[in-house]
């Protein structure tokens, strides 16, 4: 249970700050939030990590499932907040154009991409064990990604933060579905990339949460 409320906590701040202040935001919330919680739940705070996490070994579906719904939920709860009570309700207009619908996939497939493979070469290898940077490297990324081509999708690279993102009314519901198949396709990918270069990386024996490393 306590690794849930972790999740819950990391992803609600990490919506709190994109929703209030963009990627400058949701990038200062994610860092602080990871070194919170890692030794606890792995502060994962996005399905697509949890779904990396599964094809590298470290997690299960069974324990998946509740990292996905606390993780959704907390993105919910902080958008519903952000609208709510501080007035940051966004229009509902969808931010991608018709014309841009395969530049806003690729551009959440690659930065999510670019994530994942970042959080499991520092976050999950017996070479970067123990190290102090992770948190500042995972959020620098988000950071980086956002500046690069988060212009083209809205940046979400987060199905959790896609969602909570369109309660807010930043996104659009017609186009949920781009941050969903973007941001899962990106970290599968990743997670293949990076088991095939580890290939002698293996967790064993996998541990039965959904990837606790510090």
């Amino acid at each position: 249970m306590k690794e849930y409320l972790v999740e819950f906590t990391g992803t609600f701040f990490l919506v709190l700050g994109a929703a209030m202040y963009g990627a400058v935001g949701a990038t200062l919330c994610l860092m602080v939030m990871i070194y919170a919680g890692a030794h606890i739940s792995g502060a994962h705070f996005n399905p697509a990590v949890t779904l990396a996490m599964m094809i590298r070994g470290k997690a299960t579906i069974n324990s998946a499932i509740p990292y996905w719904a606390s993780q959704f939920a907390g993105g919910i709860a902080a958008a519903v907040i952000a609208c709510y009570l501080f007035g940051r309700e966004g229009t509902g207009d969808c931010v991608i154009a018709d014309d841009g619908i395969i530049k806003a996939l690729a551009a959440e497939i690659i930065a999510t991409f670019a994530l994942v493979y970042v959080i499991l070469n520092v976050a999950t290898t017996k070479g970067t064990k123990g190290n102090s940077f992770y948190g500042i490297a995972i959020a620098g990324t988000v950071l980086a990604m956002a500046l690069t081509i988060g212009s083209f999708s809205g940046g979400a690279f987060n199905p959790a933060v896609g969602v909570a993102l369109a309660v807010q009314k930043t996104f659009c519901w017609q186009q949920i579905w781009i941050y969903f198949v973007g941001p899962l396709a990106g970290g599968a990918l990743a997670a293949i990339l990076f088991n095939y270069i580890n290939e002698d990386d293996k967790p064993t024996p996998p541990i039965p949460d959904a990837g606790k490393e510090r």
